[in-house]
Formats: C-alpha cells, structure tokens, sequence
C-alpha cells in the first residue's frame, strides 16, 4: 500500500496514531536543530516498510518522519507491507520518481538493495540494515536501533519487580538488532534479580501478534511471572494471565495499565535529523547512523512510570536513576552483545 502524506497527519488515524503523532510531532519540534527549522525547499523523503506503520520499529520512522514534515522540513510518502520481493522495485520507483532520500529497512533483502543503490547514485539511502556501512555504497547509510541503554535500565526494573525470577522473553528473530537489546534486558534483570532464570523464544516474523500471544502463554505455564515483550501479542497474553511485562520500542501503557510496567523507548528523530542535515548540505555519505540511538545522543529513554508510579522499589528506581546519569554522562556503558540468547542466560 503506497501512501502520499500531505498537510495534516491526522488523516493517517488508524489504531491511535493520532495521538501518536502528536506526541512525536512535539519531541521532534522541541528537538530540531535552529537551522533546520528556518530552511526552505523541503526535501522528499520516501519510506518504504516490510510491515504496517503500526508495527513496533517502524512506527517509530514514520512518527519521526510525520514530525519533520510538520516542521516544514521535508515531505513525506510511504509504502507499507512491502514483501522482500518487490522491495527493489518499489526502491527504484521512489528513486526514480525524484526522491532525496529513502528510509526503510533490508534486512530480509540486503544484497538486492545494494544493487539498486548504486543505480541512483544521486539518491540517498537511509536503510536499516545488520552490515556496517561500506564506502563501496556512497550513497547508502545504515542504522538500527541500538537501544540497549534503555533495555538495560527497564531490565533493573524488571528483576525487581519479579518475586519468582523467572522471566519470559519473547522476540522475533535472533538477529543482532534483537539479539542486543534481550542481553542488554537481562543483565539489568541481574542487577536486581541475580538468580534469574530466563526462557527465550523467537516466533520468526515480526508481526504475528497470534503466534507471540501464544508463545508467552506456554512461558507463563511454565512460571515466569514477567514477560519481555519484543513482539506485538505478548503483553495480551500477560495481561490475560495477570503477570507483568516490559515493553520495547514503544511504550504501550495505556493500553495495558495494569500490566506493562516500563517500556524502552527508541526515538529516531536524531537519526532522521542527521540524514535530512546531511542530504541538505550535500554531505550525505556511507556512515552509520546506528550511534544516534545511544541514549546519549537522545535516540533512547525509559517510559514514564504512569500507572506503575510508587510500585517500583525505591532502590531499583535509585539505580536506574544512577546508571542513567552515568550513560548520559559517558561513564557506565551497556554491552553490546549480538550473540543469539538462550534460555536460563547461557
């Protein structure tokens, strides 16, 4: 489904990105460098999803992208549900209808979409990817979301909250994007909890909501008692059974109040910003853009507490608030582990 999005985002209103929109429009005004906002001549910007914009990753590209083009920096048009298949056909669609600059991701169909990235050598690509950046694709820029600080800190979270320590952990495939960011979760959970024990599946797509839900329910037979929700489908199936959960990418509170205590949260506008910087001034080059994920550089945080506030133990929350200070400051850094998880932490 290819979409054209024009004026006011609210046209897009499917499954509460209204208000998604909103809240992403304002972060990214709040964090747009002075220069961007006073420039003129938007520059065109393509997006291109292998899932809905609804699904957990991704819509957190298409909220930063919404975001800058309210701010009058870019305009902005989108196909989702691309299958790996057709994603090189619809690259060179975009590109050879005059975009700037393509966002999407490629991990399903990486070699094909280098071949086309070098047919538009004028065309600049932002595209999730597994490799690093290659100067043999000038023009080709990578990402993910390394938000293993934020991970970590909502794992020390997790471990407290825990009473068994038996944590359910539910991705959708152990690739280094996920792989990292479980990890990252589990050695918080260590902080706080360092009995735990850990059952770790991967479903093996990235949204089948249906086969997460019932993923989670068998870990839950099996005792865990707080459920790592890397996929659509496990906070329902935590909620249903009463155990808690920790969200990923997305915070999804409101929709589970009782159930999902933190979520990590990742926030590409610094990404998105830096590619638009770089595509305006005529510097885009390979690089990897994976870095301004760092919460550091403000590309991750934790969620608020909301409907969780004063049911955290004190001393879980004075870590978190300890460690996060010593991220933000340089001193404390979370390994970056892309090896696949286990069950029980081996």
């Amino acid at each position: 489904m290819r979409i054209l999005v024009t004026g006011a985002s609210a046209r897009i209103g499917r499954r509460g990105l209204l208000a998604a929109v909103a809240a992403a429009t304002a972060f990214g005004l709040a964090g747009l460098p002075g220069p961007l906002l006073a420039q003129d001549d938007p520059i065109r910007v393509a997006g291109i999803y292998t899932v809905p914009v609804e699904q957990q990753w991704v819509s957190r590209i298409h909220l930063a992208a919404l975001a800058a083009q309210e701010a009058g920096q870019i305009t902005y048009e989108f196909t989702e549900n691309t299958s790996n298949t057709d994603y090189p056909r619809v690259m060179r669609e975009y590109a050879e209808g005059g975009a700037d600059l393509i966002v999407g991701e490629i991990f399903g169909v990486e070699q094909e979409a280098r071949e086309v990235v070098l047919d538009y050598p004028d065309t600049a690509f932002l595209l999730g990817s597994s490799f690093l950046d290659d100067p043999e694709y000038p023009n080709l820029a990578v990402f993910d979301n390394y938000i293993q600080d934020a991970s970590y800190l909502t794992g020390i979270i997790a471990g407290a909250m825990s009473e068994s320590g038996n944590i359910g952990m539910v991705g959708g495939f152990p690739i280094p994007e996920v792989n990292r960011l479980m990890h990252a979760f589990m050695a918080g959970v260590r902080e706080t909890k360092p009995d735990a024990t850990f059952q770790v599946s991967f479903i093996g797509s990235w949204f089948d909501p249906p086969k997460a839900k019932e993923t989670a329910f068998a870990m839950i037979e099996n005792g865990a008692d707080m459920m790592y929700a890397e996929r659509f489908g496990v906070s329902d199936a935590a909620q249903e059974k009463g155990v808690l959960a920790i969200g990923n990418v997305i915070d999804t509170q409101s929709d589970y109040p009782d159930t999902v205590v933190a979520s990590a949260i990742w926030h590409f506008e610094p990404t998105l910003q830096a590619a638009i910087q770089a595509v305006k001034d005529g510097t885009f080059e390979a690089k990897n853009y994976g870095v301004y994920s760092y919460m550091k550089e403000g590309g991750s945080s934790i969620a608020p507490l909301g409907t969780f506030e004063g049911k955290v133990p004190q001393e879980a929350l004075d870590l978190v608030a300890e460690r996060e200070a010593a991220i933000k400051a340089g001193d404390f850094t979370v390994e970056v582990d892309d090896s696949e998880p286990t069950s029980s932490g081996s």
